[in-house]
């Protein structure tokens, strides 16, 4: 069976976060696209719903997901375990541009992307000034793919082997089968043992949190808006800590974005608590 995460099947939610972000103040405004706009507004009616009725919304998910995801990076470089970042279908995230410009040369930062989306990115940092330092970089990548220049091997493999390294996979996930994911955690597994550290984080949403009547809707409506299933490979964190683990990383904890340590805002819960955010170690 060929797995194949298309440009086309994606590309809408990289618009959207894209826009997410930036009306939100997380990241430059330059990296939002009038695409994002329109799927925005498209969107709006049935966000201010759900939120009427107490209910998630997508904001409330991405928001949630990237701010957990931010704080548990920061903590890694500002602790000295981690002084490399590989951000895998990085799509229009400002995660790239926030932390070169922060930490400068201290850091080196790759965002790796289909070449399709990679070019957009490139265009896009090129609008808000470029990149935030010479160790950060755009590169064409296939997360499934297992061999050549777009291989996580050929990625890994121009990093430094004396630094410690964190693996970023933020809105991917759940668009791919579950031998997919597996088949993508024991790969990172293998290269982040490579390094001083490793730390791996991702977003997973978990079947046994999403199985109310409205939470499937919402799930169904997320599918149709990125033209693809959505999958939810485990029934709750017991059993995705334990494929981790069984992938190779030595720790494993999946966090929940709502706790307070992430101090998010109380008109964001109901859409985070829809997500859980990976931690995992080697």
């Amino acid at each position: 069976m060929t797995l194949r995460r298309t440009s086309a099947a994606i590309s809408p939610t990289a618009h959207y976060t894209g826009y997410v972000w930036a009306r939100h103040g997380v990241g430059p405004a330059g990296l939002a696209t009038r695409t994002g706009a329109v799927l925005y507004n498209a969107l709006r009616p049935a966000m201010a719903a759900s939120a009427g009725a107490g209910g998630p919304t997508l904001e409330g998910l991405l928001l949630g997901r990237h701010r957990a995801m931010d704080q548990l990076l920061s903590e890694a470089i500002d602790s000295g375990r981690v002084g490399q970042v590989v951000e895998i279908a990085a799509g229009l995230s400002p995660r790239g541009h926030q932390y070169a410009a922060a930490y400068g040369e201290r850091l080196t930062y790759v965002e790796a992307d289909l070449p399709g989306m990679a070019r957009l990115k490139r265009e896009a940092l090129e609008r808000v000034g470029g990149p935030g330092s010479t160790t950060h970089h755009v590169v064409d990548f296939d997360a499934l793919a297992t061999e050549g220049p777009q291989s996580l091997d050929a990625v890994m493999a121009g990093l430094d082997p004396t630094v410690g390294t964190a693996v970023i996979t933020e809105g991917l996930l759940n668009y791919l089968p579950t031998e997919a994911v597996t088949g993508l955690w024991s790969r990172l597994a293998t290269q982040l043992s490579r390094f001083p550290a490793g730390l791996y984080l991702s977003d997973l949403h978990l079947a046994g949190e999403n199985s109310s009547t409205v939470l499937s809707a919402f799930s169904t409506l997320l599918g149709a808006f990125v033209r693809g299933r959505i999958h939810f490979h485990f029934a709750d964190a017991a059993a995705a800590e334990g494929a981790l683990l069984e992938a190779g990383f030595r720790e494993a904890r999946l966090h929940r974005p709502d706790a307070e340590r992430f101090d998010l805002p109380p008109h964001l819960r109901a859409g985070a608590r829809l997500v859980r955010v990976v931690d995992a170690r080697i």
